[in-house]
Formats: C-alpha cells, sequence, structure tokens
C-alpha cells in the first residue's frame, strides 16, 4: 500500500513556481477592488478625451430660451440635452464630459507636484538622517498641523482663483503623504546590501538614489499617488464650490454643483448629476489605489 502511495505522489508534476510579475498579475485578475478601480477609471479617463468629439454642444454656449431644461428620462424632458441644461442653458452632457478633463488634469498635475516635493523631502530624510532629518520631520509635521482646506481657501483669498494658482496652491499642500511613506521606506532600505556595495563600488549619489532606491519605493508611492490623486481633484471641487477655486465660465465639478445649489428643491439634477461624476471619479481612483496597495504590498508578495 505504501508502495503504491510513494510512486503515485512521485508521478504527480512538479508544481511550477510563479514569477513575482506573474504573482502579481494574478493577484490583479483576482483584486475585484482593483478591477473596478480600473474600468470606472479608464471609463472616465476615455470619455474625458472623447469630449470634443461626443460633446453635443459647446459647454459654455449659453442658450436662455432652453434654461433649467430636465434631463431626457424626465417627463419634459428632451433627448437634443441628454443631461438637461443649466440655468444659463448651457447643455449639462457636455459640462460634464469637459469637466472630466478638468478634473483629472488637476488631479494629475498636482499629484506630479506633490509627488516631487514630497519624495525628495522623504528619500533626504531618510538617506541621510541626522539633522537632515529632524528638520525635514520638523517640516513634515509643521504640515500635517495645518488644516488643508483653510490653508488652500486662504491663499486662494489672497492670490486670486485661476486654474494654474489652484494647481499650485493644491501641489504645495498635498505633499506630505510622499514624504512620510518615502522617508520611511528610505530609512528600511539605506543599509540594504544592494545599497552598501553600491557606494562600495564608488557609484555617485545621484545615481544610487535614482538607480537603486528609488525603483524600490516605486510601489508605494504609486499607491500614495492615487490617493493624492482623489484628495486633489476632491478639494478642488470644495475650492470651486466655496468660489475660490476654478472660476467661470469653466466646467469645473464644484462650480457646477456650486451653481445648481439654488435650485436644489425644484431641479435637483443640477446636483445630483455632477455631484454624481464626482463621487465615481473619486471612488474609481480609491479603489485602485487600495487595489495596488494589496496587490504590491510585501505580504502578499
Amino acid at each position: 500500500m505504501s508502495e503504491k502511495i510513494t510512486s503515485f505522489v512521485n508521478d504527480l508534476p512538479e508544481p511550477q513556481l510563479l514569477s513575482p510579475r506573474q504573482a502579481m498579475v494574478l493577484r490583479a485578475r483576482n483584486h475585484s477592488g482593483f478591477l473596478l478601480g480600473c474600468i470606472g477609471l479608464i471609463s472616465i479617463i476615455l470619455l474625458a478625451l472623447a469630449a470634443p468629439i461626443i460633446a453635443p454642444f459647446d459647454p459654455s454656449k449659453q442658450d436662455l430660451l432652453s434654461r433649467l431644461q430636465p434631463p431626457a428620462w424626465y417627463e419634459a424632458g428632451d433627448m437634443g440635452h441628454i443631461f438637461g441644461t443649466d440655468q444659463l442653458g448651457r447643455d449639462y452632457l457636455s459640462r460634464l464630459l469637459y469637466g472630466a478633463q478638468l478634473s483629472l488634469i488637476i488631479g494629475f498635475l498636482a499629484m506630479i507636484l506633490s509627488g516631487i516635493i514630497g519624495t525628495t523631502l522623504g528619500v533626504i530624510a531618510g538617506y541621510f538622517g541626522g539633522w537632515a532629518d529632524l528638520i525635514i520631520t520638523f517640516i513634515i509635521t509643521t504640515r500635517l498641523s495645518m488644516p488643508v482646506v483653510l490653508i488652500a481657501l486662504s491663499i486662494a483669498a489672497i492670490f486670486g482663483s485661476s486654474l494654474q494658482i489652484v494647481i499650485l496652491i493644491l501641489g504645495l499642500l498635498l505633499w506630505d503623504g510622499f514624504a512620510v511613506v518615502a522617508r520611511s521606506a528610505t530609512i528600511q532600505l539605506r543599509d540594504a546590501e544592494y545599497l552598501v556595495a553600491a557606494r562600495a563600488l564608488g557609484m555617485p549619489l545621484w545615481r544610487i538614489i535614482l538607480f537603486e532606491l528609488l525603483p524600490n519605493l516605486r510601489d508605494s508611492l504609486i499607491v500614495v499617488a492615487t490617493l493624492e490623486m482623489a484628495h486633489a481633484i476632491l478639494l478642488e471641487a470644495a475650492l470651486s464650490f466655496l468660489g475660490l477655486g476654478v472660476q467661470p465660465p469653466l466646467p469645473s465639478w464644484g462650480l457646477m454643483i456650486a451653481e445648481g445649489k439654488d435650485y436644489l428643491f425644484f431641479e435637483p439634477w443640477l446636483i445630483m448629476i455632477p455631484g454624481v461624476a464626482l463621487f465615481l471619479l473619486v471612488m474609481s481612483i480609491n479603489l485602485l489605489g487600495d487595489g495596488l496597495r494589496d496587490i504590491t504590498s510585501p505580504d502578499g508578495r
């Protein structure tokens, strides 16, 4: 009996070990949140890119004779304006599509700017330690103690509101997450064998940081980038809603919600449509970030 069991076990095919990349792809395929986030974000990006083609009207074109026309699914709706029109007769679908462009541009550029600032500070603090770490840690702590919305409102009120200023404000206020993650990860890696070997070989410092250290921080920073991009989009919407963000006639979703608040009880779609769009965009980015965290986490590996 034991000989039969032994021969049966020996005849079994040897298990094939997956490479790290294959294992990561397998986890991505089985992660429902990651897949939903990818589908949602890619769909919104494609709609935003195709806005000049599929938008039925100019988003800034006014038609007072067609003002406050309800969406097509209402009894008084018209298929000519599927999502209806606003208080100035502007087509809501067109403004929604171009507003997606605006939100994605602001979120992406603010994320890039904050990522450069935060990653630079975090790597310097974690790699060199000592006084550099103390000073940068103090700066990070000071930044974390500041209420982001109030600081953004104050700066926008002082310097004015425009697309460039909003991106600059958000980029200068949302770098703390990158700094904290980059600092902690760099502290864990600065004494790794491959970095010690690179220093022993006389490799220049900039090459060590750019080609040896930063590639190993990539996965963690990508996760932070997705979360900070969603944060930047929400802050831009809040600033525009309060009148200190993107200014008319640009079709910001936050501005669309602010313009529709006076008609909440009679034409609720003016708030519901951009609000749902903003929710779907932020949720997709957050699901993508959470999925990336699970897929690239050391425990998963």
